[in-house]
């Protein structure tokens, strides 16, 4: 597909000359994390949104749960769009850019460690952070995999890259030379232009990313096999009339579960709360609202949509195909890719290719920043650096982005679903943080044993969930971490109930309240 590799190569020359263009604001840590705090709201709005949205959902979710939900999957469009954006947006927003301000944090255990004055609590959470955001950086690279695979036509057959002699140095499928081509691209970026480069490029990507998922939604609803949305509902009926309802019967619990992980989850993901404190000021964050929020409603009701219909452009018996597992891994994640190579013409597939590439670097690269900026920030005080010179952790925090995505990419090339890789991330991550986060700033009783408890709650459930349910490949994986996401909010506010309270001029510190003599 020459297309697609013109299309690259223009992609790959506007994230180069964007990083060039942004290396200025990043001479020190905090310009290259924060870029001043002084993002506009158009461009946080889209970067916010971009990071919800990658590969893993047009790839892992929308085919997976298209294919297991039906017309009911669109309820996580719903979710993603008002729980996951403009309620996090609303609730979050202006409450965390000025605590943070405030208490002068520039990550989340930063702000964990000054809410709930306890430095052995942000190292806790800077470790959570940093392991477990790999398994979700990782599904970022899976889901492009199967992409390029498909779409490219790439084979299983190994590609001589270096040889010696008759000895080959160096062979590589098509699908990891494009995959590692992602990787230095994602890490160059990064190295270079930081916070401000990702930024900027996020308000890219994400107009390439409408522009493609009207296209897509377009082509789709004209397919002879759906025949519009009444005709995707009645033919969807023909194969199984739970594919068709609402709410498929039977399956409420896995499909409440996937909303609440996906939605309420990104509360506590570091790299979306991130966004909240580099927003320019308080009045962009209604602007920001918006704009986020209708991106979302577009993008996951395009991607959704089209998984949901996937059976129909596919056929019924090819689909249910790739449900049987093979080796405990089944291949439902190659719906989508097959659905658009079998009904978007060579150049809208081409470009939707490249609508896939900028999410999953738009989220790639706010993980990234997200686990960068805990490492550097927090971790490596561990080790008694603290009084690093600003040129030193400067560095350190480029070399930290670049280790984070090669780490990835090797767990990406290892047998698991997108979805249970996602699921695993933000169950842990988004389990463990959500609470104590979201508590913190409206809670003034929450307690310091609270928060320990809240976590430690988090990590068992996930823990025992997948050594009972057979590992991270088990079908109850989505529930296993919406409920490690609910339960520590419980656990919190029955701890703090029975357990030492703050003194009032902490409290008073960190919610901003001037005592009255």
């Amino acid at each position: 597909m020459t297309i697609f590799y013109v299309f690259l190569a223009v992609y790959t020359i506007l994230m180069i000359t964007i990083s060039l263009i942004s290396r200025k604001k990043n001479e020190t840590v905090d310009g290259f994390y924060m870029a001043g705090r002084a993002i506009p709201p158009w461009m946080s709005a889209f970067s916010y949104a971009t990071a919800y949205f990658s590969a893993v959902m047009f790839i892992g979710h929308a085919g997976r749960n298209g294919f297991n939900y039906g017309i009911s999957s669109l309820w996580i469009v719903f979710g993603n769009a008002f729980i996951g954006t403009w309620l996090a947006w609303k609730v979050l927003g202006i409450r965390t850019r000025t605590m943070t301000h405030r208490l002068n944090a520039t990550t989340m255990p930063q702000f964990l460690e000054k809410r709930y004055n306890s430095k052995l609590l942000k190292y806790i959470s800077a470790l959570i952070i940093f392991v477990f955001l790999i398994p979700y950086a990782a599904s970022v690279y899976k889901g492009l995999g199967f992409l390029f695979q498909t779409l490219l036509g790439f084979d299983s057959e190994p590609i001589e890259l270096i040889k010696f002699g008759n000895n080959v140095i160096l062979a590589m499928t098509g699908e990891r030379i494009i995959l590692v081509f992602m990787m230095l691209l994602t890490a160059f970026y990064l190295f270079v232009g930081g916070f401000k480069a990702a930024s900027l490029a996020d308000l890219i990507q994400g107009i390439i990313m409408v522009g493609g998922v009207v296209i897509m939604v377009l082509i789709v609803l004209t397919n002879s096999n759906v025949e519009g949305i009444s005709g995707a509902i009645s033919n969807l009926k023909n194969i199984d009339p739970g594919l068709a309802k609402v709410i498929y019967p039977g399956k409420e619990v896995p499909l409440i579960s996937l909303v609440i992980m996906t939605s309420l989850g990104a509360w506590g993901l570091p790299q979306m709360v991130h966004k909240f404190y580099t927003i320019k000021d308080e009045k962009s964050v209604k602007t920001a609202r918006r704009a986020s929020t209708l991106f979302a409603l577009l993008i996951a009701f395009g991607a959704y949509f089209t998984g949901a219909v996937g059976r129909l452009i596919i056929g019924n018996e090819k689909a249910v195909e790739y449900a049987v597992k093979a080796n405990g891994v089944d291949q439902l994640d190659k719906i989508m890719p097959i659905v658009m190579n079998t009904a978007l013409p060579k150049v809208a597939a081409a470009l939707i290719l490249v609508l896939v590439l900028a999410a999953s670097m738009s989220t790639l690269a706010a993980i990234v920043i997200a686990a960068s900026n805990t490492f550097t920030n927090d971790l490596i005080k561990l080790v008694g650096k603290h009084n690093m010179k600003e040129k030193n952790a400067l560095l350190i925090s480029k070399l930290s982005c670049v280790l984070f995505v090669v780490i990835a990419f090797i767990l990406a090339i290892t047998p698991n679903s997108i979805l249970n890789l996602n699921a695993l991330s933000w169950g842990v991550v988004s389990g463990g943080m959500l609470a104590p986060y979201l508590l913190g700033l409206y809670w003034k009783k929450a307690t310091k044993i609270s928060v320990y408890a809240g976590i430690l709650s988090s990590i068992l459930i996930v823990t025992i969930g997948v050594v009972k349910f057979g590992g991270i490949s088990s079908a109850y994986m989505a529930t296993i971490s919406a409920t490690a996401i609910i339960a520590p909010i419980f656990v919190i506010i029955i701890v703090s109930l029975f357990t030492k309270k703050y003194d009032d001029e902490h409290i008073n510190h960190v919610f901003g309240i001037e005592k009255i003599n």
